[in-house]
């Protein structure tokens, strides 16, 4: 078995084969002179000839010490001479430093089997030699069902890198690099490598460059700031103070108004103004955080009648403070994402269905863009959305599998717990920790691990570290990575562009890998260079000030409208019915309608009183109000959002 002059892996393939000198070259590298419980030291000789092949003494490469009957596996990681000096006429001494790694058996069917972790340690002497092939391939094998190739090894592009889908996502991964390495054409390969294995899960990538969108035409359906519409009643009470106040440090004097204020306007909406200190029975509670629409006008109306109270003397500034700071914010048209519908409407399962593709239609990947949404908010909506995606997986039993993928992590979680926003934090920590449970599994993608939450990166059981040349980055890497091949480590600054070392639970040992190439018209941000326009095309500075100025208006929309639409005061919208009116019929939204933001279109008095009542102060007649809307999610679909908001 162990001839001296048995052929290598790299006589198998290549012009290498071919070569009568590469076929005469001994197997034998040498004999081990130094062996402690993780590495080893062998003693070889290098001839003066040139017989030997290119990658003979290649670092980072495996080889195996015949010890009894195993093989013991290890991967050189570094080369010297005793004496340090090199002789161009005779043969040198060397000396190879290798890190043990595992061993090889064979079965009775004498097929090798490669078993992670040392039984039986080399003796003095052993004979160190180059790993054969099928040696080789049996490192790298992976019988899980959902194993997949995601390229080669950079050792033997004939052994495909073999990595297990289920394990990738159900242990969470971390994808790191530094910029310009493929990392974002990584994440495009593993994406369709997921949807291909596991039609079932639903994949939501928080993208903040807006370069995915073209990588994957045929599978995703983007949400941009244009096309978004995420109500503002969805927020929790600390994400809709982070709007608010963007991202600036809120007054609590405001924050306690507004704790109390919206469970009031919610009771308006609901058509039960009462304000009776009865205790409410079992499901009829309101919260600042229950996702129950309501109307911004209710709010403004029960902060101005609060700042009317002779005794909030004191509380007078905050009251005006807050109204004036909430009729700033729903009148940027950089927030036109939250304050889109011109009626309020319960559209809680449709937004649901939307962003985590319930169910997919053959779409199961939503490519959520941050672009253009304002900085000063991102990290709140990031917040919604890994809430809204773990809670989606409790309530329906886990039948509503979905991924997260953070592109640029570091923005959401940094290492510094008091940087970022502390909701987006716990939110996507929440996933970490216990999303495996419930089917929600958290993909890292980031340049800098070293700035991304320790607590959280943790989690991550499978790494892809890419290049990385920061000691910081290189320090967290080698933490995570388990004691045996930690040496792989030192080869993170020298990584060839797609190549990357993987390690972890989705894949059966360490190694050292080259991507596969992806086609070009899958590549992210394809469209950035070839959608650029001519060449001699003059530049419209007009229609970029329109967007600046207006970043979140519908492209499709009549301008001349739009504009009037954004200068109308908010007091010219009525809220509901105060508390002993009748109870408000909930708007039936109409396509295309122009009805004015957070309207109610309902009688202010029940018809059968007065068939025909004029309003005073504006003049308008009423009629019958629209029917209420019966279009309502199937019955599934409300158990669901009923048992989100209890």
């Amino acid at each position: 078995m162990y001839r001296d002059t048995s052929p290598g892996p790299a006589q198998t393939s290549g012009t290498e084969g071919t070569d009568p000198r590469t076929l005469r070259r001994n197997r034998t590298q040498g004999h081990v002179i130094e062996c402690d419980g993780t590495r080893a030291v062998i003693s070889a000789v290098m001839p003066p000839d040139d017989s030997l092949s290119a990658d003979y003494w290649a670092v980072g490469t495996l080889i195996t010490i015949r010890s009894q009957s195993l093989r013991t596996v290890g991967m050189l990681y570094r080369i010297d001479t005793p004496d340090g000096d090199w002789s161009n006429d005779g043969p040198n001494r060397l000396h190879v430093h290798v890190e043990l790694v595992g061993e090889i058996r064979d079965d009775a069917a004498g097929k090798p089997v490669f078993l992670g972790g040392l039984s039986a340690y080399p003796h003095l002497g052993a004979i160190a030699h180059r790993i054969r092939s099928d040696d080789l391939k049996a490192i790298f094998a992976n019988t899980d069902k959902t194993a997949v190739s995601l390229g080669e090894l950079s050792q033997n592009r004939d052994v495909p890198a073999m990595l297990s889908i289920d394990q990738l996502i159900s242990r969470h991964f971390a994808v790191v690099g530094t910029t310009g390495v493929g990392k974002s054409t990584a994440v495009c390969l593993l994406v369709r490598k997921i949807v291909r294995t596991r039609p079932d899960l639903g994949i939501l990538l928080l993208d903040p460059h807006n370069e995915f969108a073209s990588a994957f035409p045929d599978i995703s359906e983007t949400i941009s700031d244009t096309s978004l519409d995420l109500p503002f009643w969805i927020f929790r009470l600390e994400e809709f103070v982070e709007v608010l106040f963007r991202g600036r440090r809120p007054d609590p004097e405001e924050v306690d108004i507004l704790r109390d204020m919206i469970p009031l306007a919610k009771q308006r909406f609901r058509g039960d103004a009462s304000t009776t200190l009865r205790k409410p029975r079992r499901g009829q509670s309101l919260t600042a955080d229950t996702p129950i629409p309501y109307r911004i006008a209710d709010l403004l109306a029960l902060i101005d009648e609060r700042a009317g109270q002779l005794d909030q003397r004191d509380a007078r500034a905050h009251l005006k403070a807050l109204s004036a700071r909430i009729n700033s914010i729903v009148h940027d048209p950089r927030y036109h994402f939250m304050f889109a519908n011109r009626a309020i409407v319960d559209n809680f399962a449709d937004v649901l269905a939307h962003i985590y593709r319930v169910p997919a239609n053959g779409r199961p990947v939503t490519i959520f863009q941050l672009n253009g949404l304002p900085s000063e908010v991102v990290n709140a909506v990031v917040s919604v959305l890994c809430r809204l995606a773990f809670d989606l997986s409790v309530w329906s039993n886990a039948r509503v599998k979905t991924l997260v993928l953070c592109e640029e992590a570091h923005r959401y979680i940094p290492a510094d717990p008091d940087a970022g926003f502390g909701p987006t934090r716990a939110a996507i920590a929440r996933i970490a920790k216990e999303g495996r449970k419930y089917g929600v599994s958290l993909g890292i993608v980031t340049q800098r691990p070293s700035e991304v939450d320790a607590t959280i990166l943790s989690q991550c059981s499978t790494m892809l570290s890419m290049r990385l040349s920061n000691d910081a980055d290189q320090e967290i890497m080698r933490k995570a990575i388990s004691g045996a091949s930690r040496s792989y480590i030192g080869f993170l600054p020298s990584l060839a562009n797609r190549e990357a070392i993987s390690f972890g639970q989705a894949v059966t040992t360490p190694m050292r890998m080259m991507f596969e190439a992806v086609r070009e018209a899958e590549l992210p941000g394809n469209h950035l260079s070839t959608d650029t326009g001519g060449a001699d095309e003059p530049v419209d500075l007009n229609a970029i000030l329109k967007v600046m100025r207006d970043p979140g208006a519908n492209e499709a929309a009549d301008t001349a409208y739009e504009l009037e639409e954004a200068c109308a005061p908010i007091d010219d919208q009525r809220p509901s019915l105060p508390a002993d009116g009748p109870a408000p019929a909930r708007p039936a939204a109409e396509a295309g309608g122009r009805e004015a933001l957070f309207t109610y279109e309902g009688p202010l008095r029940r018809q059968s009183d007065q068939p025909e009542a004029r309003n005073v102060r504006s003049g308008r007649r009423f009629t019958d109000p629209p029917a209420p809307d019966r279009t309502g999610p199937s019955g599934s679909s409300r158990e669901l959002i009923s048992r989100f908001r209890k």
